[in-house]
């Protein structure tokens, strides 16, 4: 029996861009075949077993022709699989989706097409360039640029195409730009036609260069600009000027590495993307239940017998909560018990749990807490410290020198994560990772095992980065470990951390 395969456009590169749709036929795919225009982080949108396969053609080279990508797609498909044939853009706009198409229709294969955003209209208008504005224009056409000059016979009309439309986007150009600009010159457009390229359009590397049709070719080969490009023609890129939005954020431009635990990561990928950076998310923890589930168990079984409650982390909450539930415990034992947190997440995390929290020191560090608690707790009281496996002994020290009985229990354990580990040392080899973000002392020591899996030497990588950290106890560490840290954050929060790289940049 066949499976099926999904056509789908991926956009023109900002991952967000991928259409819902879209996202669910990559989530649901056995086989996922790709190009190198189709944005890589929306591969982490793929299932653990799903086979990845890329076919990305590039100027000087075809990983597979397409000939052969459409015998892929029929093959495993009459394997039984679901197939998502992922494409940048539109896979009907130059992206030759109707050809594989008709190779499913063919072999009798169901098919689907999502349709996704195409570069022709997205790009321009990452870069400021409406594609149709009623004071200058109220048609465009979109032309492929692959036309050769030495081809015998064009399929493009350039005689009626030259002043058939008032914006005309080329696309896949760059390398006949001499040759389009000829053509539409020789063919009645004024030299004084407004002229943008934009590379890499809606990605940390957008570039736009603009002049006219008469200077353009001179512009590219002094800049050295060079393809992927759009190649915009017409009265509207004089707006880009006045309408330049994503290349005037405060972070575009610059790729930020999160090394947060996946299952942590998206808030602060969020803020990074909301402010045109690109956020690259490298998780270098992994939190699972505690390997000694057993001392966590006998602990809830006692909840009855504590004083205080006291949490460090939002963690703490979650897999406390998780293992309560799972034991069928009535969270009513816990009655006698007053609440200490650190940090407003975990506090936030608490009150949504229905918890008073009593205790939440502004600074957000255990050495602030003991301080805290210090007039509140009293010698003989019981107190249970559900926290990481690696957690600091700084809190447990200070109440046990207080007279307390402190129960230290792991709610959950942190491991190193290294996927992705080669791919993030030929980024920092390449200067790519512009900000380096640390949000604890185990992302840090777990980053430097995990780059260390691939190069022994990390500094030398570290040369074009920045680092940022979360707080003092986070940079200390990173400066134990060689590591220079170039910012702190004020507030140890994730909009503080935020902020502080807003600052560095600035600066």
């Amino acid at each position: 029996m066949n499976g099926m395969v999904y056509l789908v456009g991926a956009g023109p590169g900002d991952p967000g861009l991928i259409t819902v749709k879209g996202l669910e036929a990559i989530k649901k795919a056995d086989v996922i075949v790709y190009d190198r225009l189709a944005s890589p982080q929306l591969l982490r949108y793929a299932r653990e077993d799903a086979e990845l396969i890329y076919v990305g053609k590039l100027p000087d080279r075809h990983t597979l022709k397409q000939e052969e990508i459409n015998e892929l797609l029929a093959e495993k498909a009459k394997e039984g699989k679901v197939v998502t044939r992922l494409k940048g853009g539109d896979p009907f706009i130059f992206g030759r989706g109707g050809e594989e198409a008709e190779r499913c229709v063919d072999e009798g294969i169901p098919f689907e097409v999502v349709p996704g955003i195409t570069s022709a209209v997205a790009v321009p208008a990452y870069a400021g360039i409406p594609v149709t504005h009623r004071d200058f224009n109220s048609s465009f056409a979109i032309v492929t640029g692959h036309e050769r000059p030495d081809k015998t016979e064009s399929s493009i009309r350039w005689d009626r195409l030259a002043t058939a439309t008032e914006t005309l986007i080329f696309l896949m150009g760059v390398s006949n730009l001499p040759f389009i600009v000829e053509q539409l010159v020789n063919h009645g457009r004024s030299k004084e036609t407004p002229v943008g390229l934009v590379r890499w359009g809606t990605r940390v590397e957008q570039e736009t260069l603009t002049g006219t049709l008469e200077n353009i070719v001179q512009k590219v080969q002094e800049t050295g600009f060079r393809s992927p490009a759009i190649i915009i023609v017409g009265e509207v890129v004089r707006l880009r000027e006045k309408l330049s939005w994503f290349e005037n954020k405060p972070l575009f431009g610059k790729r930020v590495l999160v090394t947060r635990a996946r299952s942590q990561s998206s808030a602060l990928s969020e803020k990074i993307q909301a402010l045109g950076g690109e956020p690259l998310e490298f998780p270098v923890i992994r939190i699972t239940r505690p390997e000694r589930q057993d001392l966590l168990d006998a602990s809830l079984q006692q909840l009855g017998k504590y004083d205080w409650v006291i949490f460090t982390s939002v963690n703490g909450v979650k897999y406390f909560f998780l293992r309560l539930a799972e034991l069928k415990l009535d969270i009513r034992l816990m009655s006698k018990a007053r609440i200490a947190a650190i940090g407003p997440k975990t506090g936030e995390a608490l009150t949504d749990k229905g918890l008073l929290v009593e205790v939440l020191p502004e600074e957000y560090k255990a050495e602030a807490l003991a301080e805290s608690l210090r007039p509140l707790v009293e010698a003989g009281q019981e107190i249970l410290l559900p926290r990481a496996d690696i957690a600091r002994k700084v809190l447990a020290k200070e109440l046990t020198q207080m007279g307390c009985r402190v129960t230290e229990v792991d709610a959950y354990d942190t491991r190193i994560g290294t996927e992705d580990a080669t791919e993030v040392v030929k980024l920092l080899e390449e200067g790519a990772i512009h900000v380096i973000t640390f949000t604890s002392s185990s992302t840090v020591r777990n980053f430097v095992e995990a780059i260390r899996t691939v190069k022994t030497e990390v500094n030398p990588l570290l040369k074009k980065s920045r680092i940022v950290c979360i707080g003092p106890i986070t940079a200390q560490t990173a400066t134990e470990l060689g590591l220079q840290v170039d910012a702190v954050a004020e507030s140890y929060t994730i909009d503080g951390l935020v902020e502080a790289i807003q600052q560095m940049i600035a600066s």
